[in-house]
């Protein structure tokens, strides 16, 4: 493959991945303080109709964007309220708000179905853009693909380097302890709840304002499963989590690359593939193929390729909370 396909290719899968950064990073903030948010196929399909047709409407991007998160966030308190307030379970709160936003954002959306909008602009870096190779695969995008950059490292650093990262994370492992410590469990649950729900808003508008432009029927269908296992994947660590997203775009990206390659192939193969490869990566990550994989491996590289593939989720995730 030629250099220039390389840098091509890799450049695309950055901005094609963003949308999946947004919302795994979101939920992985969410699971974090020990909510479980299954709701986000439908919600980043509801988010990405409303954002579009905002940003239409308006004539603004930026009312567009924020019409999005807030639909998420909206969304996301739905689930909080639901489990944290009213001791529901989570996850059939999350599969009936699934439903629920793929069906309202066709029904609603129905106006704007293939009608040509608005899109981000493309903003390449000066200077940045010129470095050889990592310039154009990193620096030549538009300002959402740039914001997925800045939500990684910040979450990461807030999480792990934080007073109120580690706040966080006790409420999610220990909620018990951190209420013992002052800290008020629920309404950290309802905060990262609503706050991930807003990421999860934002990967709709930048899949109808950036990737996919416009807005059609199931115009997302299916991501949000994906930046659900991504999650998993990741292990509950922003880095990760961000690997997992580029990996998948990758996997999308060498599918209609191949495809021409070997025509003889149900181009069927190629789109499913990529869902198929997730699936065999979260065995993979899965505790006990991982701990059988390092048992062959000498002592002090068994515990680091353990710590390296498998990712252990919030012990309190989805365990409700009665403070004493």
């Amino acid at each position: 493959m030629p250099d220039s396909l390389v840098i091509q290719t890799l450049s695309s899968v950055m901005a094609a991945s963003a949308p999946l950064v947004f919302a795994a990073i979101g939920e992985t903030l969410t699971e974090k303080s020990g909510v479980v948010n299954l709701s986000l196929d439908g919600s980043i399909l509801l988010s990405a109709m409303a954002g579009f047709a905002v940003a239409l409407v308006s004539g603004s991007l930026l009312l567009g964007i924020g019409a999005a998160m807030l639909v998420g966030a909206l969304v996301a308190f739905i689930v909080a309220y639901g489990s944290l307030a009213l001791k529901q379970d989570p996850v059939a709160i999350g599969f009936v708000l699934t439903l629920l936003g793929a069906d309202l954002s066709s029904f609603l959306g129905k106006p704007y179905v293939r009608v040509p909008g608005p899109s981000v602009p493309h903003m390449p870096i000066p200077g940045l853009v010129d470095i050889p190779i990592i310039g154009p695969i990193l620096f030549n995008h538009n300002a959402l693909v740039y914001l997925s950059y800045l939500v990684i490292i910040v979450s990461w650093l807030w999480i792990f380097k934080t007073q109120p990262g580690l706040r966080l994370r006790s409420v999610g492992e220990r909620p018990a302890a951190a209420f013992a410590r002052g800290i008020n469990v629920t309404r950290t649950r309802y905060l990262y709840t609503i706050l991930g729900g807003a990421l999860v808003g934002l990967a709709g508008a930048t899949f109808s304002l950036s990737v996919r432009l416009g807005w059609s029927h199931n115009h997302t269908s299916g991501e949000g499963w994906i930046a659900l296992a991504i999650v998993i994947f990741g292990g509950w660590n922003p880095w990760r989590v961000a690997l997992g997203a580029y990996l998948f775009g990758l996997l999308k990206s060498l599918g209609s690359i191949l495809q021409p390659v070997y025509p003889n192939v149900p181009t069927q193969v190629f789109q499913a593939a990529p869902f198929a490869l997730m699936i065999v990566a979260l065995v993979l990550v899965s505790g006990d193929f991982t701990e059988r994989l390092a048992f062959y491996l000498p002592t002090p590289l068994r515990h680091r390729v353990t710590g390296l593939l498998r990712g252990t989720p919030p012990a309190a995730l989805s365990k409700p909370f009665e403070p004493e």
